[in-house]
């Protein structure tokens, strides 16, 4: 049966979208490749870094920083799910996912909280905004892969990069959503004693936004945890490379082991979180 279209030929979307690529990478090769040694650099000498000393060490500090941020209770159960990721020889990879994680939060929000904020002032910003979130929310994230691989090649920065993109809209959304939820009446209090737009941003709508733009960020290291293992597929390495290497070898018991270890760093960053924005909100 011919299922083609009756009346003319087949929309050449495609073709467009290869054109496009195309132009781009040759367009911003010089660049992409700046950014990439950039990243790539910063990301390896991290991973060195945190590999060097002894992982108990390691484990102690990031304790420590889980008591100072978040409490007793967070640090004690930061230490014992590390002792554990450590006890499953998976060391190594947990450094080299929390690593790949952590820079992609930071990129996603340095991108995002600019965005969120033009978009919680601008009425018309917002209204432009919200549809290109939903299609970025949308998207499967297999093909945020695609266009990370002619930008970069293979390797951690392709996935840090397909990684910021997925997980970069909960940020936005929630940062809109913070600076849009402040008291009309404290604005206009603001306004009533001569504030500047700078001074009502920073020390009146910001403030009171904080909460709401920490469980922004919140759900972008989520997002970012969930991309690990769709992002080994292009050479991120870490607990997701362990995954997808187990799933290629058909060796269930490891591949749990290591979606495990993933959950595991989720709730320890999640935890930790969670409470400074708490501490900030209070």
């Amino acid at each position: 049966m011919n299922h083609d279209f009756p009346f003319f030929g087949k929309f050449p979307l495609s073709d467009y979208i290869d054109d496009g690529l195309d132009w781009l990478t040759d367009t911003f090769s010089g660049l992409t490749r700046a950014i990439s040694n950039v990243l790539g650099d910063g990301v390896d000498g991290v991973v060195m870094l945190l590999s060097f000393p002894p992982p108990w060490l390691v484990i102690l500090a990031f304790a420590g920083i889980a008591w100072l941020a978040a409490g007793r209770r967070v640090a004690i159960g930061t230490a014992a799910g590390l002792l554990f990721l450590w006890n499953l020889q998976l060391w190594q990879a947990t450094i080299e996912t929390l690593t790949l994680v952590l820079f992609a939060t930071a990129v996603a929000v340095a991108i995002a909280l600019p965005i969120g904020i033009l978009g919680g002032l601008s009425e018309r910003f917002h209204r432009a905004t919200m549809p290109v979130l939903d299609f970025m929310q949308t998207m499967p994230a297999f093909v945020y892969l695609i266009p990370a691989i002619p930008f970069f090649g293979l390797g951690q920065v392709s996935a840090m990069f397909a990684t910021v993109i997925f997980s970069m809209p909960p940020a936005i959304r929630l940062t809109i959503l913070g600076i849009r939820q402040v008291p009309r009446e404290l604005v206009e209090a603001a306004d009533a004693f001569g504030a500047s737009r700078r001074q009502k941003l920073f020390k009146v709508q910001l403030p009171l936004a904080v909460p709401t733009i920490m469980a922004g960020i919140n759900q972008t290291i989520m997002l970012a945890l969930s991309m690990v293992v769709i992002a080994a597929m292009i050479g991120a390495g870490g607990l997701g490379g362990e995954v997808w290497r187990a799933i290629q070898r058909l060796q269930p018991g490891n591949g749990f082991e290591a979606g495990i270890a993933i959950v595991i760093l989720a709730m320890i960053l999640d935890r930790v979180t969670q409470r400074i924005g708490r501490k900030r909100g209070s």
